[in-house]
């Protein structure tokens, strides 16, 4: 007596029988939608500075209206002492200010200076003045243009 001969199973190149896979494929798809929908949300893209509303003017630490903290903002009317955080240290503004105002800097000996910042006026590199900026007024304050 003979004994009845099976057909082998069909292999792919290097890969598991076509018998196998084909099991395999209902359970593996269905893994794949599972994990596929616990697997944790993308992290969004950081957002773009926020826009500056009418009649403020936003200074930031860094370059490119970025920094720790975001923007600091100040709206006339009169003087505001800048915050510790763009203190001598505010490398880009965006304003939105109806009129000019002007960015103070107290001389270390006495007296102090003035830089203009007109309405919807931008610096996204103001390094010649960042560490400068001790606060900002919507007058000169007597000082000196700088």
């Amino acid at each position: 007596m003979s004994r009845p001969t099976r057909r082998p199973a069909r292999r792919l190149a290097g890969g598991p029988s076509l018998r196998l896979s084909s099991r395999l494929a209902v359970p593996a798809t269905a893994l794949a939608v599972l994990l596929g929908s616990a697997a944790p949300a993308v992290p969004a893209a950081p957002a773009a500075p926020a826009a500056v509303p009418p009649g403020h003017v936003y200074f930031w630490a860094e370059r490119g209206q970025m920094g720790p903290g975001g923007a600091w903002d100040y709206a006339p009317p009169g003087y505001r002492e800048a915050e510790p955080r763009v203190k001598r240290h505010a490398y880009s503004f965006d304003s939105h200010a109806s009129a000019s105002v002007y960015a103070i800097h107290f001389r270390a000996g006495g007296g102090c200076l003035y830089r203009e910042i007109r309405p919807d006026d931008y610096d996204d590199d103001w390094s010649d003045w960042a560490t400068k900026f001790d606060g900002v007024s919507d007058t000169k304050m007597g000082c000196e243009a700088g």
